[in-house]
């Protein structure tokens, strides 16, 4: 076990988390029905720029994250619930602890926990 050291590192993290996210049972059909085979790629990459820019602080990532999940969940008539981040959570974390240690590998988990609560109450705002 190691720490995380840089963009390679976020890169097998990223990567590996959302091969999980793929199969999973709850997570697999929404994300495989918003993100088209061939758009994985360059999703990861973005997904790694987030990462990037959260954990080294270099301003690589371009987007709007809140608006994303408030499509997503309007998409499905607005049926995303707490489970679905709570699932993305524990995945995020077994991914962290089966690859890194350190202090940037809990800063990721606690990033991640703020995250998903940020988002899944953006998205009930959101909601008509």
């Amino acid at each position: 076990m190691k720490e995380i050291e840089n963009r390679a590192d976020i890169t097998k993290l990223v990567n590996l988390f959302y091969a999980r996210i793929r199969k999973n049972e709850l997570l697999g059909p929404i994300f495989n029905q918003h993100i088209a085979e061939n758009q994985w790629p360059a999703h990861l990459e973005k997904l790694t720029d987030f990462w990037e820019t959260n954990l080294f602080g270099i301003p690589k990532f371009k987007g709007n994250l809140s608006m994303v999940h408030i499509n997503v969940d309007k998409n499905l008539n607005h049926t995303v619930e707490q489970k679905h981040f709570g699932e993305w959570l524990n995945l995020w974390f077994t991914t962290i602890d089966s690859l890194f240690v350190g202090e940037l590998a809990n800063n990721a988990k606690e990033a991640a926990r703020r995250m998903a609560h940020g988002q899944f109450m953006m998205m009930f705002r959101h909601r008509g």
